[in-house]
């Protein structure tokens, strides 16, 4: 029962990230096409907008696939380990690489009390996984498997390369509805206007295109979250594929977000791509709407699914103070 339960999971969160990166790409291309017809005039310039946005995304990523994991490793200030200085932590990637069939990621440490790790990489002969000291020195045995296990699978979900495609997507988004906003401030629509010779039709057109250019950045980072948080339940689901053992992903989410420890190397800008959000709501750099994390109460109650156990009680959920 509980391999059919995480493989129906798992099935559930690749469906709904598949189509929420759809949705960004659609806003994408909206956009482009009202923007490119709002100053051209025509549908023709609609669609030559459109191509030009997602050639830029399409540039965009080519630099971040090939550069971005050595960015975030030094930005962590993580260090190379090998068997020798952390026997236990290689052994533990080792076994987990052989279960999820990838091969051996380099491993890194990251000098931080606040227990956490993520994996980058642009894909699993590529891959890379970085744990802080703090993971190492509070988590027993199963519960690092969990988290090493979590982070391997998305290396084998290909999550790093997804989240870098719908990252890219959303970036061209706020580019190209600043440049469009921008333009207009500066009297470049009353000038197509005037070209055109103004009617109706434009200004419509040109109102759309003005409301797409506000809105849609903010629709796009939402989606964007949201497809975070369909990677994080695949990847804890995918974990219990790999270990056979949901109790030691559980008890590391409790741990982990019962610490009141502060991961200092984490920014707005990574805090996606760790196992628990590494930015707490106590923390000044914390203030934003919404999370790239599922709650730790909605991934726990997952995970004892998996078991058939009931959802975590009120005191229960009380005592996960944390970081989501």
């Amino acid at each position: 029962m509980a391999a059919s339960n995480f493989f129906a999971q798992a099935s559930a969160n690749r469906r709904n990230s598949f189509l929420l990166a759809v949705a960004v790409v659609a806003v994408l291309c909206l956009l482009g096409f009202f923007v490119g017809y709002a100053i051209a005039g025509d549908p023709a310039g609609g669609a030559a907008a459109t191509g030009a946005a997602l050639l830029l995304g399409g540039l965009i990523a080519v630099g971040t696939y090939f550069q971005g994991d050595k960015l975030v490793l030094a930005a962590s200030g993580a260090r190379p380990v090998d068997l020798q200085s952390a026997p236990q932590l290689m052994n533990v990637v080792q076994e987990l690489a052989i279960a999820a069939n990838v091969p051996m990621p380099a491993v890194y440490v990251i000098d931080d009390t606040a227990p956490n790790a993520f994996a980058t990489g642009r894909d699993p002969q590529h891959a890379s996984v970085a744990i802080t000291t703090g993971l190492l020195e509070k988590l027993d045995r199963e519960e690092l498997q969990g988290v090493i296990g979590h982070e391997l699978s998305h290396v084998r979900n290909l999550d790093i390369r997804f989240a870098l495609i719908v990252g890219v997507m959303v970036g061209a988004i706020a580019i190209l509805a600043d440049f469009f906003l921008r333009f207009t401030f500066w009297g470049g629509g009353r000038r197509s206007s005037n070209r055109e010779g103004g009617g109706g039709a434009q200004a419509i057109i040109f109102f759309v295109a003005i409301v797409l250019a506000i809105l849609a950045p903010i629709i796009a980072r939402i989606i964007q979250l949201a497809v975070s948080r369909q990677r994080e339940y695949l990847a804890d689901a995918s974990s219990v594929e790999l270990t056979r053992n949901p109790y030691g992903l559980e008890r590391a989410l409790a741990k982990i977000s019962g610490d009141q420890e502060v991961l200092e190397v984490a920014n707005r800008g990574t805090q996606h791509m760790y196992f628990t959000n590494p930015i707490k709501k106590f923390e000044a750099r914390s203030s934003g709407l919404f999370s790239t994390h599922p709650a730790i109460v909605d991934r726990i109650n997952r995970l004892r699914e998996l078991t058939g156990e009931g959802p975590l009680s009120a005191p229960e959920v009380a005592s996960l103070t944390g970081l989501d």
